[in-house]
């Protein structure tokens, strides 16, 4: 082969080299050119995200429609259950958060309150149990409601029964009555025998333990007062009452009992006996009274827990110096005294 043929092929092979580089820088800037494209419309989609839309307005809708709704726009519901004060509304939408127009992005999760209906839609039977009781039950039943569907009407009407004090004789509406709009509950409530007889016992020498013993034990109501001892009189018993034991009484008929014994003012005596006061007001049946001792130490118990009938209340006590004396009427506390 000669020289000037090697030439010329080296010469066109350069050539071919140079316009295949002009191809591949082509390439590679079109090819760069379109990756930053697909990365401006991925960042471009990544900013503008979903799509807005409008919050449809669902408040009072049955529930099953208000899905419609928020599937038509794309959005999600998170539903809380909630009891309502109209039957009427029982399956349908309370509340909902975000409100009705407000702006949000697809996808968004709605909050919405169904009502599950009333707490109660018929009137209980209450008739056998007790008034305190039913109290406690009705209050209970609707808190947290804006209003009770039961109203009680505490103006009772009492009335002689067998029946024991305090407890429902009749209702008014009658059980099983639906509840359409609140009601007033009226009762009727037992006093008690009418003819209730009790036997006076006998209290003249009893310490003052066995007297807080015996209050509980019979449906009486004792009225104490102390004097000094005189003569052979043993102090801290009872030396007499009225009337006299094994007469008949109406039940919770007054009895007074007379304590022999000195209030001890000397600050160095630990014991101080004496007679708890305290004017309540008339009770129309009787109720349960609770008097406890705090002492200084932080120990608390029960000094005697009986029934009465409300007016003039005492009660004898012997603790040690410095004990608050704590008065319960129903189990919730009335008052407080400190013994000095």
């Amino acid at each position: 082969m000669k020289l000037s043929n090697l030439r010329m092929d080296f010469h066109d092979f350069m050539e071919s080299l140079q316009s295949s580089g002009k191809t591949l820088i082509v390439m590679a800037v079109t090819l760069i050119i379109m990756m930053g494209i697909i990365c401006m419309a991925v960042f471009f989609l990544a900013v503008k995200g979903k799509e807005e839309v409008m919050v449809p307005n669902v408040t009072g809708k049955e529930l099953a429609s208000a899905l419609i709704d928020m599937q038509v726009k794309e959005l999600y519901p998170k539903i809380q259950l909630r009891y309502s004060n109209s039957i009427d509304e029982k399956g349908k939408i309370l509340e909902q958060n975000p409100p009705a127009g407000s702006i949000v992005k697809a996808g968004r999760r709605i909050n919405l309150v169904v009502s599950r209906g009333v707490v109660i839609d018929r009137v209980r039977n209450y008739v056998g149990q007790k008034i305190d009781d039913i109290k406690i039950d009705l209050q209970s039943l609707f808190t947290g409601s804006s209003r009770a569907l039961i109203v009680l009407d505490e103006n009772y009407t009492y009335e002689y029964n067998e029946a024991e004090e305090g407890t429902i004789l009749w209702q008014d509406p009658s059980p099983e009555t639906d509840i359409v709009d609140p009601v007033v509950l009226k009762v009727g409530v037992s006093k008690g025998p009418e003819h209730d007889k009790i036997k006076v016992p006998v209290l003249t020498g009893l310490t003052l333990n066995d007297m807080l013993l015996q209050m509980n034990r019979t449906k009486v109501i004792y009225e104490f007062t102390f004097r000094e001892p005189a003569g052979t009189e043993i102090p801290g018993t009872i030396v007499s009452q009225t009337p006299v034991e094994n007469t008949f009484v109406n039940a919770y008929s007054r009895v007074s009992a007379v304590f022999a014994f000195t209030p001890d003012e000397a600050e160095e005596n630990p014991t101080v006996y004496g007679i708890f006061t305290e004017t309540l007001p008339e009770y129309p049946y009787p109720i349960e009274l609770k008097l406890e001792a705090l002492t200084q130490d932080g120990d608390r118990f029960t000094l005697v827990s009986f029934n009465h009938i409300g007016g003039q209340l005492t009660i004898p006590y012997v603790v040690e110096r410095g004990t608050e004396l704590i008065l319960s009427i129903l189990n919730k506390e009335a008052g407080r005294y400190m013994v000095q």
